[in-house]
C-alpha cells in the first residue's frame, strides 16, 4: 500500500526528498483513481527506491491541492529536487508505460 501524505506533511514527504517523488491527486468518488491503483502498486514495486510513490486526497487536503492547480482526478505530479518536472492527468497509463515514464526520471 502506498503512502498518505497531506497539507501538513508535504514539504518533508516531498519537497524536502531527495529521490523524485510522484504525487497521485486522487479523490474517494473518483472511479478512474480506483482503476489506477494497481498500476501504481506495480510501478512502486519495479522501482523500489528510484521513485517514490505516494497519494494525495484532495478532498482532505485543499491546500495542497489548490496550490498546484489541480482540477481533474488522477492528477499525477511528479517532483524532482522539489519542484514539479512533469505531469499525466488521467487514467490513461498501462503498468509498463507508467513504469517506462517514470524511468525516465528515476534516480
Amino acid at each position: 500500500m502506498l503512502a498518505d501524505v497531506t497539507d501538513a506533511n508535504f514539504q518533508a514527504e516531498v519537497i524536502d526528498q531527495n529521490q523524485p517523488v510522484l504525487v497521485d491527486f486522487w479523490a474517494e468518488w473518483c472511479a478512474p483513481c480506483k482503476v489506477m491503483d494497481p498500476v501504481l502498486e506495480h510501478a512502486a514495486q519495479e522501482l523500489g527506491e528510484r521513485v517514490k510513490i505516494v497519494k494525495l486526497n484532495c478532498g482532505d487536503n485543499p491546500e495542497i491541492t489548490s496550490k498546484y492547480g489541480v482540477r481533474n482526478m488522477p492528477t499525477y505530479l511528479l517532483f524532482k529536487g522539489g519542484e514539479v518536472v512533469d505531469m499525466k492527468v488521467g487514467a490513461t497509463l498501462t503498468n509498463s508505460g507508467f513504469v517506462k515514464w517514470l524511468e525516465e526520471f528515476a534516480a
